[in-house]
Formats: C-alpha cells, structure tokens, sequence
C-alpha cells in the first residue's frame, strides 16, 4: 500500500544556500592520527565495528556519534548528556580546536580502484523551507532514528558528520572546484578501505564568494543522511532560536561527473527458508536456480558479485548462503502490486518491485526493520542471512539519475535504496550550531 509519505505534493523551485562556518577539528592533524580517530558514518558502524573503533583511540568521535553509557553509571547518564560532556572535555582539553575564522572546506575522496575521484564542498547548508525544492529527500526515514540523531544534535549543539547532498550541475561550481584543488591539504588520510580523503581549509573571500552565488542557481538530492537531515528540521522547529539550528553541516557534490556513485543495497529476510522462499516466488517470477560449484559461501559471494557487474536485466537473486536463484520475468500480478498512482520514474525501480511485489505480496514481509534486515554488501548480506536462518535479497543499484528523477518527481524510495560511494570520513571536520 502507498503513503503519503512516498508521493508527497510537488515543490516549488529555490536555490541551494551554502555558507562558511567556523569548524571544530582535532589538534593533532597527522593521517595516522587522524585515520584512529575518524569513523565510518554512524549507520555504518556495526556493533563490533564500534568497539574497534572505540578501542583504537580514547577520542575516536564514535564515542560522539554513538555513545555508550556505563551499566553501573550511578547518575545513569542518557547517552545524548554524555557525548555532549565528552565534547565539552575534549574541547577543554585541547583534543579539539575551533577554527578562529568561517570558511568552506573542499574535500576530495580517491578510491583505491582507479575510479575517478569524487570532489565536494563541506559548508553550512540552510534547511530549506516548506515548499521548497532546495533540498529533497528520496527515501523514507523512521521516527526511532531521527530522535536518536536528534537529541545528540541538541546536547551537543554541534553537527557531528555531514549528510551528503549531490546538486544539479552548475560550471561556475566546477570552476571555482578546480582553481582551488591544489597545494598541501589542510587534512589528510587514508581509510580501512584504502580511500584517500584530502580536505582544503578556503577563507578566501573571492572563492567563498563566488560558489555561495554559484550554489544559489542549483537544488540538490540527499544523497546520504536522510535521517540526520531530518533531526536537523526537528531540532530546528524545537529550538528555533538557537543560533545556527537552520542549517545543517553537508558535503555538496556534483551529480555526474567528479560526483558519487551508487552501490547497491541488499536485503535480508530471516527465518526464510531458501525452499519457502523459492516456492513463494515462483507465483509471481520464473525462477532458475544458478550454479555455484560446491556451494561455498565464497562460491556464492564470487556469483553474486559477477551477476551485480554484469546484468542489464530487471531482477534478483536469493541465496541462503549455499544456494542460489535467480527471479526474472515478473508478471503483471507483481507488476500490479506497485501503486499506479506513483511517478513513473518510481514504479520502474528494481528497489520498489522488490519491496511491494516480493517481499510485501509473496513473502507477506512488512517494510521495517525487524522484519527485513539490511546489508550493505553482499558478503554481509549471505553472512546475515546463514546467521539468522533467512534468505538474502541481492538487488542492483539504481543509478544516480533514477535517484534524481524519483526526487524531482515528488516520489520516495524504500528505505536504504541507496548507497552512494565513497563516503566522507565522521570526525574530520565538525560544525558547532553557533558558527
């Protein structure tokens, strides 16, 4: 069934504003450094990832980002009042430092493949108002999150990692890109997954001057940080007065070239069988069972990452990590299943004909969090599945023009469509609300 939520009302056009700001970095800036002390995004972090990160350095911003009281805390602590007390004391120790002048940070992320480096400026972005297009959404969030988000965002008063917004085209914004990518970063390192992340500190005022004007002739599409873009507009509406609470810290990118890219987003159901999932999916699809050797896990990892670089065709695979199948061909029955009133550039999605033709109609699955899990690679989506005795869901990514096109038409995808790449670094660059 369709919400409002998915198809809200169409949206007037109105620029993006990006403005300078007064950063909080770490004093000690050598890669080293600041390799132990960034993480990945808080919905990145797994709950094994979070105690490496926390192990690996007594500042790492994942005791920020998610903090974690003591069970036997005599004042009982909520996790929100402890991340702000652990950054008022980090601050007063000297482990951060406030920059003494506004400035736009522009950051550049070099995959390890070869891949063409993504480029962006980190800047104080307004949350836009009602009605308007400067900003949209593509996916749906949930309440749980964004409290969550919400309330360190208000203990803190600060925007601990930026949401990632990819805007339309602009050459003035290339420009001014290019003529600045040079010299010795101010900030550099590289992550676990071998991405280079450079950062240059710009205050002068030509340059802020002239992209400010440039992003003001361009909208953007959240890219990444649905939810945190949304506790930000909750934070702003409850604390309307507090200075800096109408913005909201962003790296802006390109959409296209020197932008991000799109990976895919997989699914898992758990206490699935692979046969009762097989059996219920051939009422609506033609299933074939592809072959994986032996069977091993790696065997079925290696299949489905071939399929996911190779295939052009509307479908899925599903694997308990031993078998694998393949769902093509769905019929108008499952076609039916997707709301006719929604744009089109929605109802052609592979991430939509999932969630209400497979998932919701032939395995009677509910869109939320207990009932469908989600893995951000395929290696952890067979992982989680042989764990919880289920079925993973392989789907291809949309590409970043699907993802504008839902946008602008008004639509909202699934929740965690989409996963855009290479990621910025948590903890390089914070924004205080009283820049």
């Amino acid at each position: 069934m369709s919400t409002s939520s998915e198809f809200p009302s169409p949206v007037a056009a109105s620029g993006l504003e990006v403005r300078p700001f007064r950063a909080l970095t770490y004093r000690r800036r050598d890669p080293g450094h600041l390799a132990r002390v960034s993480s990945p995004a808080y919905d990145l972090v797994t709950p094994s990832g979070r105690e490496r990160l926390a192990e690996a350095d007594p500042h790492n911003i994942v005791h920020l980002i998610l903090p974690r009281c003591a069970a036997d805390e005599e004042a009982r602590t909520d996790p929100a009042r402890q991340a702000a007390q652990m950054l008022e004391i980090w601050q007063e120790d000297g482990v951060l430092e406030r920059d003494p002048e506004p400035a736009l940070w522009l950051y550049e992320l070099q995959p390890p493949d070869g891949a063409p480096a993504t480029v962006g400026w980190l800047g104080a972005v307004r949350l836009p108002p009602p009605g308007s297009a400067a900003v949209l959404p593509h996916e749906d969030t949930y309440p749980g999150p964004v409290e969550d988000r919400r309330k360190i965002l208000r203990a803190t008063g600060t925007d601990l990692e930026p949401i990632v917004l990819a805007h339309d085209p602009e050459p003035e914004v290339t420009e001014l890109t290019h003529t600045a990518r040079h010299g010795v970063p101010t900030l550099e390192l590289e992550d676990s997954d071998g991405v280079v992340h450079r950062l240059w500190r710009l205050t002068e005022p030509g340059t802020v001057k002239g992209l400010t004007e440039a992003f003001l002739r361009t909208g953007a599409v959240i890219a990444d940080g649905h939810h945190r873009f949304a506790a930000a507009r909750a934070n702003s509406r409850d604390e309307p007065r507090q200075q800096g609470s109408d913005a909201v810290l962003a790296l802006v990118t390109p959409m296209g070239p020197g932008g991000l890219r799109v990976a895919p987003i997989h699914r898992v159901v758990p206490d699935l069988t692979l046969d009762a999932a097989v059996a219920a999916a051939a009422e609506g699809f033609q299933v074939s069972e592809v072959p994986v050797g032996a069977g091993t896990r790696g065997e079925v990892v290696d299949a489905i990452a071939r399929w996911l670089a190779t295939t052009t065709e509307t479908g899925f695979l599903v694997t308990d990590g031993q078998r694998l199948h393949h769902l093509t061909q769905p019929s108008e029955t499952i076609l039916g299943a997707v709301p006719s009133e929604a744009p089109a550039a929605w109802r052609g999605l592979d991430v939509v004909l999932a969630h209400h033709g497979l998932l919701a109609r032939l395995w009677k699955r509910g869109d939320d969090p207990e009932s469908v899990l989600i893995a951000h690679s395929a290696e952890d989506a067979v992982r989680t599945a042989v764990e919880r005795s289920g079925v993973a869901l392989l789907l291809r990514a949309p590409s970043p023009a699907d993802v504008a096109a839902v946008a602008r038409a008004g639509a909202r995808m699934p929740r965690k469509s989409t996963l855009f790449v290479p990621k910025p670094r948590t903890g390089l660059v914070l924004r205080p609300l009283d820049d």
